[in-house]
């Protein structure tokens, strides 16, 4: 009889480490996509404040703190990341538990803004896009989501299915500026 087990989406990918960068896998927890009904974006918000600490993030931003994060993720939704949603949040929003979906690694070390600029067309500069600041965008072709978590600390999502391409194309990038010596 074949013997199942659960693996993360990483397993075996990670880590990768070149000349300073690191790429990891990070275990988010519960990944609970929140679209709010019509009209009810400021009641969600205080409810999602009241029940997490965090208020709804303004597009292009996230709320919250480690362990408990709401992540804009595109026009009217968020993804709570973390802890399992307050049910308290349903009167205000549809819920939809995305956890198995989404393959999260992060990306950090001196030179990881310029391997990130060889695969997205989104501008990284530190005065553009700040500690804080998260975009839904193209990443080697692939959708992703791309926040910026501190310094030289970036968290990177993509569909579990294209972990291993993500992998391989951050790898790659890693390796050409390490080999550039194309840092801050």
């Amino acid at each position: 009889m074949a013997e199942l087990r659960a693996e993360t989406p990483c397993a075996g990918l990670v880590p990768v480490r070149v000349a300073g960068l690191s790429l990891s896998e990070v275990a988010p927890g519960r990944m609970t996509s929140v679209a709010p009904y019509r009209g009810q974006e400021r009641a969600l918000s205080a409810a999602l404040k009241s029940a997490h600490g965090m208020a709804w993030p303004a597009p292009g931003r996230m709320t919250g703190r480690e362990g408990a994060r709401a992540i804009w993720f595109g026009q009217r939704m968020a993804l709570l990341v973390g802890p399992d949603p307050d049910p308290a949040l349903a009167a205000h929003a549809a819920l939809t538990d995305q956890s198995d979906g989404w393959a999260v690694l992060r990306l950090e070390g001196a030179g990881a803004r310029e391997v990130l600029a060889r695969l997205t067309p989104l501008d990284l500069r530190e005065r553009v896009f700040e500690q804080g600041h998260t975009a839904r965008s193209e990443l080697a072709h692939m959708a992703a989501s791309v926040t910026r978590m501190g310094g030289d600390a970036w968290q990177v999502m993509v569909f579990r299915s294209m972990t291993a391409t993500l992998v391989h194309e951050v790898e790659t990038a890693m390796r050409r500026v390490a080999a550039r010596g194309i840092f801050p």
